[in-house]
């Protein structure tokens, strides 16, 4: 299928052929009928990608300081590698469309094959052919709607949830300051609602227009007419409310609220403009402001937009879908009008044309709609993904993955998100002996950008393709946690060798099932992506330190960090806890300069906050403690480590640096100025190839893997009983 992307580095606009996604449950597959350019939000987006990438610095100085913490963190490699792929990639554009369900995923019931909806999100949304929508985040389409009118659906919902943060009432006067498409329909709402409107804008035809549509009175910001309006409309108080939908850096519009608004009026931020509030003007009329948060409450909340967890009616009357609905209710009544807003309709293959017309000036525009194919055009067929609950594959007979005596290792890859593009693939593109076979991803895009940047020679959405396709050697799985296990359990029963991205596991019972499918297909070749006892400095630091002959004792401070809002590592109910997600590196790097597994674990934390104490005991009397903490500061290194035993200390800082130290001196590995920090996946990566290669031993044993994935799920029990776990079978 065809999307429109742009690469926001280059500031490339293409329309692409990608993977068409799956049906997943919980959503339905909707093929586009029109959809709709929202020319401030989507045309300031294409504007930044042009920008150099000093302006792109400037224009979002949030993702210059996650930039910065990032480096603190992981190093400038590491960082440069993730801030280009993430630059260097193509980015869907749109959010609001009309289409007919081609699909229905499981558990859907209030839509069925060939119904048309209406849909939202700039996740699911998109200017392509073919996408998959959840439920929260479509509507069914009323009898009479036209669907160019329905297409309008998603920028109706977030003027909606404007006015509704306005609070307006029957016979007030609001001020609309900005009459692009955003207050275009705030102006008819509000018109609907009963409120007389002043809006102000530049433009004189958008002023005609807004008169034509319900205004009462419009003008340019800097002419006399707006004062006068609102001075003869409201007696000389002044606006009830002011409603910014204007873009751009200047100050204007706010300072334009403060004047024309009344005591203790409402300034209602919709739009992006700048927001330098004069202090005096907001303080003595106390004006109250207030922020239109997209298309409404439910928005940004994966539980709502991705799971489907709907709020009560009772506690949150209007959600995203209930204005979606309500503003496509007000369009079959027609108290809004949509249709003059429609300043041109350009064919989908004609994208890339109409999006350099907008930015150019050749197409002044108020709303632009892309109408596909006739709804009778042949379908593209559409794999159904099923990620992670799936059916079962045919279950390969015979003790072990055969290994490859010729020709290129061929790898598969099940997830291609940042770690894989930042951390993974790129010490695997160009390696000899190694073909990227095919990249599955749950999205179209995602799969897209893969194939162009790591070459690999099929992009799909389809994982059933990947675990029956028989040239595949060996499958990376390298999707979001809840998912590892079930992943892992299928590849090993399809018979590939498998590199599953830490953890292995969230539970003992996901833990159990990857065993159990080992032991029924005789196939136990699996690799889990603990790098760090892979990685150089440390393997160095280990040899000087030579042998032990009694127990050790070994503090290891990991300066984790505290995660954004919104992370999916703070799911803790799908994605099961921060510590249990990535724990097991540090309880593997452990056990393996300790050369043993865990026996017991204790663990502690502080009252108040979500740092952990855990003490791991091993066979021979040696202990080591991991200080698991998120409250330090992002200036400290993320991870230090002392070894002690014999009269000697291993230390690491951060790996950048190590010594040891022999009672008598300090002996530095390599030098004591700071290397580029390299936590081992690349040698980790080697060793798991050459394992494939071969058909020699993976390189850390079955039982190691399972006896790191049981302590790190330990913790949550000794966490939950205050005392020490014994852990069965270690050895």
């Amino acid at each position: 299928m065809k999307q429109v992307v742009q690469n926001y580095k280059s500031g490339e606009l293409a329309l692409l052929d990608v993977p068409a996604p799956g049906c997943k449950p919980g959503g339905v597959l909707v093929r586009s009928a029109f959809s709709l350019i929202s020319t401030g939000t989507e045309m300031m987006k294409v504007s930044e990608a042009g920008m150099s990438m000093l302006g792109k610095a400037r224009s979002r100085p949030d993702q210059v300081a996650k930039v910065v913490q990032s480096v603190a963190a992981n190093g400038v490699p590491a960082t440069y590698r993730k801030v280009m792929g993430k630059l260097d990639s193509y980015t869907p554009l749109g959010y609001s469309l009309c289409g007919v369900v081609e699909q229905v995923g499981a558990g859907i019931d209030d839509v069925k094959v060939g119904d048309v909806v209406a849909c939202a999100g700039n996740e699911h949304a998109l200017h392509a052919e073919l996408n998959w929508v959840p439920k929260n985040l479509y509507v069914p389409v009323p009898d009479g709607v036209a669907p160019r009118h329905a297409a309008f659906g998603t920028v109706g919902s977030i003027a909606l949830q404007g006015v509704r943060q306005g609070e307006s009432r029957l016979g007030e006067v609001a001020l609309v300051i900005g009459l692009g498409l955003i207050g275009q329909l705030v102006t008819q709402l509000l018109n609907a609602s009963g409120v007389r409107v002043v809006g102000v804008d530049p433009d004189p035809a958008r002023c005609e227009l807004a008169e034509r549509l319900g205004a009462a009175a419009c003008g340019d910001p800097g002419s006399a007419s707006v004062e006068s309006a609102v001075a003869e409309l409201t007696g000389g108080m002044g606006v009830d409310q002011v409603y910014l939908a204007a873009g751009g850096s200047s100050n204007q519009p706010v300072e334009l609220a403060a004047r024309l608004c009344r005591d203790r009026g409402r300034v209602i931020d919709i739009g992006k403009c700048r927001l330098d509030l004069p202090w005096n003007a907001y303080y003595e009329k106390e004006l109250d402001v207030r922020f239109s948060r997209s298309y409404g409450p439910g928005r940004y909340d994966p539980e709502y937009e991705l799971q489907g967890r709907d709020y009560p009616v009772g506690y949150v009357r209007w959600t995203e879908r209930r204005n979606l609905g309500c503003f496509l209710d007000l369009i079959a009544r027609g108290s809004v009008d949509v249709e003059p807003l429609v300043s041109h309709v350009a064919d989908f293959e004609d994208a890339v044309e109409t999006y350099r017309r907008l930015e150019e000036g050749g197409l002044k525009a108020v709303a632009v709609l892309f109408r596909y194919a006739a709804e009778d055009a042949p379908a593209v067929e559409a794999p159904e993904v099923t990620v992670p609950k799936v059916p079962e594959l045919p279950r390969p007979s015979g003790r072990t993955a055969p290994a490859r005596r010729s020709g290129p290792v061929r790898l598969a890859f099940v997830g291609a998100g940042n770690y894989a593009s930042s951390m993974l693939l790129p010490h695997l593109t160009g390696r000899d002996g190694v073909e990227l076979s095919t990249v599955v991803t749950t999205t179209a895009l995602s799969a897209a950008n893969a194939q162009r940047k790591f070459g690999f020679g099929k992009a799909t959405t389809d994982l059933d393709a990947a675990l029956g396709d028989p040239a595949v050697d060996a499958v990376f799985v390298v999707t979001r946690h809840s998912s590892h296990a079930e992943l892992t359990r299928r590849a090993l029963l399809a018979g590939k060798a498998v590199f599953v991205e830490k953890p292995l596991a969230l539970t003992e019972e996901e833990l159990a099932s990857v065993l159990a499918a080992v032991e029924e297909s005789g196939n136990d070749r699996i690799q889990v992506g603990f790098n760090r006892r892979f990685a150089p400095l440390l393997r160095e630091a280990r040899e000087l330190f030579g042998d032990r002959t009694g127990p050790a004792s070994l503090r290891y401070l990991v300066n984790a960090g505290r995660l954004d809002h919104g992370s999916w590592y703070l799911r803790q109910d799908t994605e099961g806890s921060r510590f249990a997600g990535e724990g097991g590196h540090f309880v593997d790097t452990a056990s393996w300069l300790l050369d043993a597994d865990p026996v017991s674990v204790y663990a502690a934390a502080p009252a108040g906050n979500e740092d952990l104490q855990i003490v791991l005991g091993y066979p021979d009397g040696s202990t080591a403690t991991i200080s698991y903490v998120t409250s330090g500061p992002s200036s400290f290194p993320k991870e230090t480590l002392d070894l002690i035993a014999d009269g000697k200390v291993l230390r690491l800082d951060d790996f950048t640096r190590a010594s040891v130290y022999d009672g008598r001196r300090r002996q530095w590995v390599g030098s004591r100025l700071p290397k580029a920090r390299d936590k081992g996946q690349n040698a980790e990566l080697a060793a798991f190839v050459r394992a494939v290669r071969t058909g020699g031993p993976m390189p850390v044993p079955l039982e190691s893997l399972a006896a790191t994935t049981t302590a790190t799920l330990a913790v949550r029990t000794a966490l939950a009983s205050g005392v020490p776990v014994t852990l069965a079978g270690a050895r």
